[in-house]
């Protein structure tokens, strides 16, 4: 048999290098392309027997007939979140595979670790300290112990984060549409309605997935629920947060810091070097400016460990799909989420 040939979009070296490490127990034939899927590039994968795609790769209704002409009939997400992809489009003609679940402790650490730096301004006095400058005047922090956090979302992630903030003795809120009670007790987490938790919290962190109904769930509505001094940090989805509003709660001082891994227009610069250029997007260049801000550039998920657990799980996916067995990490139209059926093992 043949080697099966998989077409990667938005592929960086570590990319590159992870996929290579995994691919010893499948031996596929790569191709990795920098450029990013549009209706130009997704030619180029006809002669190919899967593409794998990521977060800033959109698959659009318009793109999909194009995959379909070129006889592609699977799509490999490397990344959990498939809010970048027309599953209308794909429903019955494209299937749709993702890695659910990579490494929590990834992002939660990561969460953890911007909540720190804006609290205890360890970022700001990096750079003063390496100009001999010793002071440190403005740079005062909190006690994390004893203040409120509210997480937004307790799947994986957020139970890993309510676990490392346990143990900083926070008390902690919690909201999900399906709360774990056993869970909650275990770690003595409330689960509460979200003016509650808005009301209450000191640190909000978002850790839901993004739907019609988490669209900018942050708004100037609900930020006007909480307290002024509130910390917001978002390692979720950029869209989760309405930015335009943030800026406004930023500039009139109702919000008191906030933490975002991503941005609800980062595909247009996050993973690419812009330094010699103008960031020429407005409401993405005001938050950067702001001394209360800290923004990285979706790095959450960066790790040895998560990268590696990716590749393995894209590769597998794709090596049960052309064996012909179920598809457990299979997403549809119809399911939304995970697919569930059982009956033949595929969505179609």
């Amino acid at each position: 048999m043949s080697q099966k040939k998989i077409l990667f979009y938005d592929a960086k070296p570590y990319d590159q290098a992870s996929f290579e490490v995994a691919n010893a127990a499948y031996r596929f034939d790569f191709k990795f392309l920098r450029s990013h899927l549009t209706e130009d590039t997704a030619v180029i994968a006809k002669g190919y027997d899967a593409i794998c795609l990521f977060v800033n790769d959109h698959l659009t209704a318009s793109i999909a007939d194009i995959l379909v002409e070129n006889t592609i009939s699977i799509v490999a997400l490397r990344c959990a979140g498939y809010n970048n992809i027309d599953l209308h489009a794909a429903y019955k003609r494209l299937h749709v595979v993702r890695v659910p679940s990579y490494s929590p402790y990834a992002v939660a650490e990561h969460a953890t670790a911007l909540m720190l730096a804006l609290n205890r301004k360890t970022h700001k006095a990096y750079y003063r300290t390496r100009d001999n400058n010793f002071t440190i005047n403005g740079l005062m922090g909190f006690d994390m112990r004893g203040k409120t956090a509210g997480v937004i979302g307790t799947g994986q992630i957020g139970k890993v984060l309510m676990q490392i903030l346990h143990g900083f003795g926070m008390t902690i809120l919690a909201y999900d549409k399906f709360p774990d009670r056993a869970f909650a007790e275990q770690y003595g987490v409330r689960y509460v309605e979200l003016d509650e938790l808005y009301a209450e919290s000191d640190i909000i962190s978002l850790h839901c997935p993004l739907t019609k109904e988490t669209y900018h769930l942050i708004n100037e509505q609900t930020i006007n629920k909480m307290k002024p001094t509130v910390m917001l940090i978002n390692t979720g989805r950029g869209q989760l947060i309405d930015s335009k509003a943030l800026v406004d709660a930023l500039r009139d001082k109702r919000v008191g810091a906030a933490g975002l891994d991503v941005y609800e227009e980062e595909s247009d610069y996050f993973f690419e070097d812009f330094s010699t250029e103008i960031v020429d997007d407005d409401v993405l260049a005001r938050l950067i400016s702001f001394p209360n801000v800290l923004l990285t550039s979706h790095q959450a998920y960066f790790t040895q460990e998560a990268l590696s657990q990716i590749a393995t799980t894209t590769l597998r996916n794709l090596q049960e799909y052309f064996d012909g067995k179920p598809l457990p990490n299979e997403i549809c139209y119809q399911c939304g989420d995970t697919c569930r059926k059982k009956t033949e093992g595929r969505c179609f």
